[in-house]
């Protein structure tokens, strides 16, 4: 019972679980909470930690897990590597086999501390009842603190079923050994406003620490009164919104074209919340070598981690970029900004238009994006999985709100959106949710039907379906002779799935039929899953092959 009680004393409303032995005694309480404490029952531990993924990344708060010992501990594993990397706050709870058992190979038990030390934030194993409010306020303050990120307690059975005395909860707001938002210098903030001053080709970059931050507005005054183009990151997407005049579209391997090339060309580079991936900078000893770098994060150590910064500027940029656009000037960059416009009229002409407007008769992925805008305005959270899909989506969909791409950025988990759909919706129930999926990613995790249907809950599905593990066989095309080596993946009739959970559903083959098919999805009442069926070869351009530079961009 103290498990569940703090977890209302810390906001919590829904859970994400699979009971099984080691965690009964939780369960058996938590059957006297389910008024106050919604449970959502998933079909596999790995679907739980994504819907978990997703309703933390929706709602901005932290997002519960249960599940038991052994091998219901070890498949959070990948969730929890994909949230770590994505700093994505979670507090999952594990069940665990007796105290006196540890060590001894008993049935169901797995040394979860240490397989999970390297992906999670924090982890903790309680062993005595006593220790459970002092585990869980310290579980709650680091997952949300900082750069947030997956902490894990691991709890044997005695000390689930053990009485102690439960004094009033004291939520932890202080850890004498964690400092997780480090102390602002303000000697750095002048250097930066003067490198910005200065420039003449000033480049913003940012990503998810503006949404983390709840800095959305904070960056949107920088930008507008500095003047400064700012391309994104796709964790980033929609801190500001797809059409604003100074968003100049998206960085990395199949980002846009202006963004890519003009970074090896400013003079100044505002990395702001963002960590440099490899995706993003492709080869770093050739990149952005000719601009000064002022980096912004929250987390040191992404600062000189990969690219030097010649400004470094520690702290929470809700906190540093009203600092900093008090110092710079009010400018605008025509010249610069003209650069980037040039640039994406020749995108459209060489890829975007074939893109959303084919001529062929096949349908591109592309297009299903153009058009499902056309229909939401905009408005709807876009949840991905990884792969060929996932680039158009992000490339193509348009975000008028922060919080609107829930994708898997770092870890690339195939898996990911069916299960983060379910959460996203239920941590954001007032706006629509769709998830894009390909066929691959969706037979990973396709059981996850069974928790929509026993939820009710509203997603609408959209399968991209080109008969294929589209991204590796674009690479099989580009860099090996077109050596299709086991990407030919057959499915089975999604539609006739779908109708034995009881889920509407639809397939599309045809341009005529596509729009209509849209628009009965997204007006239906619930759940519904509609099976785009789309041409099998087509490549993703613009495209930065892997070793080669941002400049080396190809357009074909």
């Amino acid at each position: 019972m103290a498990v569940l009680n703090i977890l209302l004393a810390e906001g919590v409303d829904t859970i994400f679980g699979y009971p099984g032995g080691a965690i009964i005694p939780i369960y058996d309480a938590l059957y006297d909470f389910s008024d106050r404490l919604s449970h959502v029952l998933v079909r596999h531990e790995q679907g739980g930690i994504h819907a978990a993924q997703g309703y933390a990344r929706s709602s901005g708060r932290v997002g519960v897990v249960f599940a038991t010992s052994g091998p219901g501990a070890t498949n959070l594993v990948t969730g929890l590597a994909d949230a770590l990397i994505d700093s994505t706050p979670l507090v999952c709870i594990t069940g665990q086999v007796f105290a006196h058992l540890l060590g001894t190979d008993a049935f169901q038990e797995t040394d979860i501390i240490n397989i999970t030390t390297p992906v999670t934030k924090w982890n903790y194993q309680v062993t005595r009842a006593e220790e459970i409010p002092e585990a869980l306020a310290r579980a709650f303050y680091i997952a949300r603190s900082g750069r947030p990120g997956p902490v894990l307690i691991d709890i044997t059975k005695n000390a689930q079923l053990q009485a102690f005395h439960f004094a009033p909860y004291v939520p932890c707001t202080h850890i004498r050994s964690y400092r997780p938002v480090p102390i602002v210098r303000p000697e750095y903030l002048r250097e930066a406003a003067a490198l910005i001053n200065q420039a003449q080709r000033p480049f913003v970059l940012w990503g998810q620490g503006v949404v983390l931050g709840a800095a959305e507005a904070e960056f949107r005054a920088f930008i507008e009164k500095s003047g400064i183009p700012a391309a994104w990151t796709i964790l980033g997407a929609g801190a500001l919104p797809t059409g604003h005049p100074l968003n100049v579209g998206m960085l990395g391997m199949h980002g846009n074209y202006g963004p890519n090339l003009l970074t090896n060309e400013c003079d100044v580079l505002i990395a702001i919340g963002m960590r440099f991936d490899d995706r993003v900078t492709g080869r770093l000893d050739k990149y952005a070598r000719q601009a000064r770098v002022i980096h912004l994060d929250i987390d040191p150590t992404e600062i000189d981690k990969n690219v030097a910064a010649a400004v470094p500027v520690w702290g929470d940029c809700r906190e540093t970029l009203p600092l900093l656009t008090a110092l710079v000037e009010a400018k605008t960059h025509p010249d610069w900004l003209g650069r980037f416009r040039g640039y994406m009229a020749e995108e459209v002409d060489a890829v975007i238009k074939d893109e959303l407007f084919p001529t062929s008769d096949e349908l591109t992925m592309g297009e299903v994006v153009h058009q499902l805008n056309e229909l939401t305005g905009g408005e709807a959270i876009i949840v991905t999985d990884v792969g060929q899909h996932q680039m158009v989506a992000c490339r193509y969909a348009r975000f008028n709100h922060s919080r609107s791409n829930i994708t898997s950025g770092g870890l690339g988990t195939m898996g990911f959106a069916l299960p983060a759909a379910i959460g996203a919706k239920l941590g954001a129930p007032g706006r629509p949710v769709v998830a894009i999926i390909g066929d691959g990613g969706f037979q990973m995790t396709i059981q996850e039907l069974g928790t929509i249907m026993q939820t009710g809950v509203d997603v609408k599905i959209i399968i991209l379906n080109n008969r294929f593990l589209g991204m590796v066989r674009q690479w099989q095309e580009l860099f090996h002779a077109r050596r299709y080596s086991f990407v030919d993946i057959e499915s089975p009739d999604y539609v006739a799935v779908a109708a034995g959970y009881r889920i509407a559903g639809q397939r599309v083959e045809t341009r005529d039929e596509l729009q209509p098919a849209l628009r009965r999805m997204l007006t239906h009442p619930g759940s519904f899953l509609l099976e785009v069926v789309v041409a099998k070869e087509n490549n993703i351009f613009p495209m930065v092959p892997q070793g080669c530079s941002v400049a080396e961009i190809r357009l074909r």
